[in-house]
């Protein structure tokens, strides 16, 4: 049997940087890319209906619930499976983010998620998340500048929305430096990749020759 392979999530607000991020560091590591919500059949239906701006108005224990659903099926078709194998795994988005968002965020008991979360996960953690960070009014622009001010339920829910949850994925990374990185998300888009990159191969040492 191979050795398992390891989980690094890359995580922020919207508007961060982490999918280039995620997209350049998997290149790098030679990683399997993934992402949260929608990686699985059953998942694209889900972010239909968490981030459609057209879908029908949710609770936000639904939402949460609905969330934890997709990382439920994420983890059990994708994630596991790949590590199980051998293979490195680099998703754009895990575990921290229904903390932040849905916790921090929207306001329910992050405690609970965190149960709720661990539950979904069947016991698959982050080896390393990679909080990639920037003020709010510069994922705000960012997101204009894309025309993406508005493009999901999420992205719509304004400047304090964003605070809550960039003050949420900080505190988590407060709590365990161990297993956090956080980096500067206005450092230049190439430089920021080398700098993840080292800091894994640092922490978790070198990934196998291909883990696609």
């Amino acid at each position: 049997m191979p050795p398992r392979g390891r989980l690094i999530a890359l995580e922020g607000i919207d508007g961060c940087g982490k999918s280039t991020q995620a997209r350049g560091l998997a290149a790098a590591l030679a990683a399997r890319l993934t992402f949260e919500p929608g990686a699985t059949p059953a998942g694209a239906r889900l972010r239909q209906l968490l981030l459609a701006s057209d879908a029908p108005a949710l609770s936000t224990r639904a939402e949460a619930l609905l969330m934890v659903a997709d990382r439920a099926e994420h983890v059990e078709r994708v994630i596991e499976p790949a590590l199980a194998a051998g293979a490195w795994v680099v998703s754009d988005r895990y575990a921290a983010s229904t903390v932040a968002y849905q916790g921090y965020g929207r306001g329910l008991d992050p405690g609970e998620l965190a149960g709720l979360v661990a539950w979904a996960c069947a016991g698959v953690v982050a080896d390393l998340s990679v909080l990639v960070d920037v003020e709010v009014d510069v994922a705000a622009a960012r997101l204009a500048a894309a025309g993406r001010h508005a493009a999901d339920r999420m992205e719509g829910l304004g400047p304090e929305f964003a605070a809550r949850v960039r003050q949420g994925f900080l505190a988590q990374a407060d709590t365990d430096p161990e297993h956090w990185l956080v980096v500067d998300g206005g450092e230049e888009v190439t430089a920021l990749t080398a700098r993840i990159v080292a800091a894994v191969r640092a922490r978790l040492g070198d990934p196998p020759a291909a883990s696609r």
